[in-house]
């Protein structure tokens, strides 16, 4: 029984974290304007997000369904991309890789001590402050209202997929760097977060 608690207790957590990662995300890249974000205090710290009902709603929909995946251990990234609508190119990825442990081959790989909650959000404030910070080494986007955003979720050959979720070729961006930002995990999964951006 505790081990259902555990895992559903780790996919809230990883759910609330995609959620405020993608909205502080598009709200630092000015993919949407800053009047349609509201500060909030999560984490011990400042975060932004929207109050755009449209929006809300569409990053809702999005989690509730990763949310699912997760609890049936069938999602291992989530890819957040800004993508120029003049010219459909993809600018910026940013990567959330997500390992469940419990599926690993226990005897190939060393898994982490027990962590506690203090322990789980004490990692993610440093990974959100790392993302927030990012701004100061990326490549400015030339923005006039031309950027859009699509979420990408990779999932366990068999997880069912629901239709407004098809299948995308996600093609790399040309000329990228890739910057690997820190990780956190509990006791049931770990989640690492990188951004690849056009140089």
């Amino acid at each position: 029984m505790s081990n259902s608690i555990s895992l559903r207790g780790s996919t809230k957590t990883i759910t609330e974290f995609f959620e405020y990662s993608i909205n502080s995300i598009l709200y630092q890249r000015g993919v949407y304007p800053q009047e349609d974000f509201t500060t909030v205090r999560k984490y011990g710290l400042t975060l932004l997000k929207t109050h755009d009902e449209e929006l809300k709603a569409y990053i809702r929909r999005i989690l509730a369904q990763v949310h699912k995946w997760l609890v049936g251990g069938k999602c291992n990234k989530l890819v957040l991309c800004i993508i120029n609508k003049d010219e459909g190119d993809k600018v910026e990825e940013w990567s959330f890789d997500v390992v469940q442990f419990r599926k690993l081959d226990q005897n190939q790989i060393e898994l982490p001590q027990e962590v506690d909650e203090n322990e789980t959000q004490n990692q993610i404030r440093s990974l959100v402050r790392q993302i927030t910070a990012s701004v100061t080494f990326l490549p400015e986007i030339n923005n006039e209202g031309n950027y859009t955003f699509n979420v990408l979720a990779y999932t366990d050959a068999n997880a069912k997929v629901p239709l407004e979720w098809s299948d995308s070729d996600n093609k790399p961006i040309n000329n990228s760097e890739t910057v690997q930002f820190k990780s956190f995990h509990t006791n049931e999964h770990q989640v690492g977060a990188q951004v690849s951006y056009r140089y």
